[in-house]
C-alpha cells in the first residue's frame, strides 16, 4: 500500500547509505555507526511486524479470566437467599451478601482489566525501549557532526593543541554531513515503523518526540551544507 511506510523498503535505503558511507568514507567511525543502525533496521522491522500482530496467548487468557469470572458471579449470585427480601429479619444479613458480592465484583473487574490491558501495555514497554535506542544513535550522530565546521575548512586558520583534525575536501564535508543528515531522517522512518504498528496514545507520542529531535538536529546539518555552499559560492 502506497499510504504505508514499508519496512522492506527502509532496510533497504540504509543498506545502501552504509555501502555509500564505506565507499567514500572506509576508515571513519561514522561507517560503524552507519554499520549498527544498518543491523538496527532489520531488528525493527521485525519489531514492528511483531507489534503489529495480537498476542493470541494473552487473548486467550483474557478469555478465561472473562469466563471464570462470570462463572463465580453466577455462583455466587445462586448462593444468596433471594427470598429473605420478603422477611425483615433477614433483610440485614441479605445486604451484607450483597455489600461481600459487589466488592468481589470490583476485584474481578480490576483483575479483568488487568489482562485486557496486558497486551498493550506489554507492546508499549517494548516499544518504548527501542525508540530510547533510537534517540541515542540520533544523538551520536550528532555527536560526529559537531566539530564539522565548514567555515574552518573554507578559510583556514592556526590551529591549536586541541584543534580537531580537519583533513576533509569540502566536496567531503558537504558528502559527510550530507550522510549525518540522511541517517537522522532514516532514524525518524524507523521510528514511524512503530508508528503504523499500534494506535497507543503514549507510543505516538514518543514516535513524535523521535521525529521532532531528529528534525532539529538535521536542520543544523542542513544549515552548515548552506553554509558551505554559499561561502564556496563566494569564493569562486
Amino acid at each position: 500500500m502506497t499510504t504505508q511506510l514499508n519496512a522492506d523498503k527502509v532496510e533497504e535505503t540504509f543498506d545502501k547509505l552504509a555501502a555509500r558511507v564505506a565507499e567514500r568514507f572506509p576508515d571513519s567511525n561514522l561507517l560503524t555507526v552507519c554499520r549498527e543502525l544498518t543491523k538496527v533496521a532489520h531488528t525493527t522491522a521485525k519489531r514492528a511486524k511483531a507489534t503489529a500482530r495480537p498476542y493470541y496467548a494473552l487473548w486467550a487468557m483474557s478469555a478465561c479470566v472473562v469466563i471464570v469470572v462470570f462463572v463465580t458471579a453466577a455462583t455466587i449470585a445462586s448462593l444468596l437467599d433471594w427470598h429473605s427480601l420478603e422477611g425483615r429479619p433477614n433483610v440485614y444479613n441479605f445486604m451484607q451478601g450483597i455489600d461481600a458480592f459487589v466488592n468481589l465484583l470490583i476485584l474481578i473487574a480490576g483483575g479483568v482489566w488487568f489482562f485486557l490491558t496486558l497486551e498493550n501495555r506489554l507492546k508499549r514497554r517494548d516499544v518504548q525501549r527501542a525508540l530510547f535506542e533510537l534517540r541515542s544513535y540520533a544523538h551520536v550522530i550528532d555527536m560526529h557532526q559537531l566539530t564539522k565546521d565548514p567555515t574552518v575548512i573554507l578559510s583556514p586558520g592556526p590551529a591549536t593543541s586541541s584543534s580537531p583534525k580537519r583533513q576533509m575536501t569540502r566536496f567531503e564535508l558537504t558528502r559527510y554531513l550530507e550522510y549525518c543528515a540522511e541517517m537522522l531522517s532514516l532514524i525518524a522512518k524507523l521510528a514511524a515503523l512503530y508508528a503504523g504498528a499500534t494506535t497507543d496514545s503514549e507510543v505516538l507520542a514518543s514516535v513524535n518526540e523521535v521525529e521532532q529531535l531528529t528534525n532539529n538536529l538535521g536542520r543544523k546539518i542542513w544549515q552548515k551544507i548552506m553554509i558551505l555552499g554559499q561561502l564556496d559560492e563566494r569564493g569562486a
